[in-house]
């Protein structure tokens, strides 16, 4: 059977192509910023040791470029040690909830110039703007500003937190890149990678396209298993070590 594209005549194979053209490129007008990952799937395995992720794209008019990698929320506990009659003890103890467990941010210029406080504030862009206030009732004034900025000092040193360390690179005068990176304990679940191109401090586009973070393999496996079998999990885990510690001093018996 002849191909419906063969059967169609000339005249109507041209007025097919003018609409698929059509179609194609008035979208692409409308859009003020395109991106996408080198790949969406970080696969962590036995010898992982932290990834980089390239991020690139393209805007069609003149401004700037803010980008935006925000982990999957967590809770973090958070210790205050002092020494007590000569040792060292937790003698206090706070917890910041629902908090994004990674947050990266690069730009073409530094946060507070290339986005306005209200920008920043309706977006939740910025340290200031993730959830790391602690309500009243929990700590308040400077007790809750030592919390936060203890967290934050943990994060920094962690590599979970990162700010404004990665490079937004022009290629030309649209074509755009950067690179972010994942440290070996990166913090596994979904990702959102949000770029906003931005003029005199408002964002006149913005784009969001996800990041996973996963788990594979033996690795995998037995972190699932722990997690939903954590009783067989202990179980086993001293069983071998009883094994070992046998079969260890049956060696150095014979040497």
């Amino acid at each position: 059977m002849t191909p419906l594209w063969q059967r169609l005549s000339p005249l109507a194979r041209g007025v097919f192509l003018l609409a698929v053209l059509a179609f194609v490129a008035l979208p692409k007008q409308s859009r003020a910023i395109e991106v996408d990952l080198s790949s969406h799937l970080v696969a962590i395995t036995a010898g992982f040791s932290g990834d980089k992720i390239l991020l690139f794209g393209s805007i069609n008019s003149p401004g700037e470029v803010l980008v935006v990698v925000r982990g999957p929320d967590a809770d973090f506990k958070m210790h205050r040690k002092e020494q007590v009659a000569g040792i060292w003890m937790n003698t206090a103890t706070m917890r910041f909830e629902k908090i994004p467990s990674f947050y990266a941010i690069a730009g073409t210029g530094p946060l507070e110039e290339i986005a306005s406080p209200t920008t920043r504030a309706l977006n939740g862009i910025g340290f200031d703007h993730i959830g790391l206030e602690l309500p009243v009732t929990k700590a308040a004034g400077r007790i809750a500003e030592q919390w936060k900025d203890s967290l934050l000092r943990n994060l920094l040193r962690a590599g979970n937190y990162q700010l404004a360390s990665a490079e937004i690179v022009f290629l030309g005068e649209h074509l755009f890149k950067t690179e972010f990176e994942l440290p070996a304990n990166v913090p596994t679940g979904s990702y959102s990678v949000s770029v906003y191109h931005l003029r005199e401090g408002q964002i006149i586009d913005a784009r969001t396209t996800p990041l996973s973070v996963s788990k594979i393999g033996a690795e995998a496996e037995i972190y699932d298993y722990a997690h939903h079998q954590g009783t067989m999990y202990g179980i086993f885990a001293i069983v071998i070590a009883l094994v070992s510690g046998w079969m260890g001093h049956l060696a150095f018996r014979k040497g």
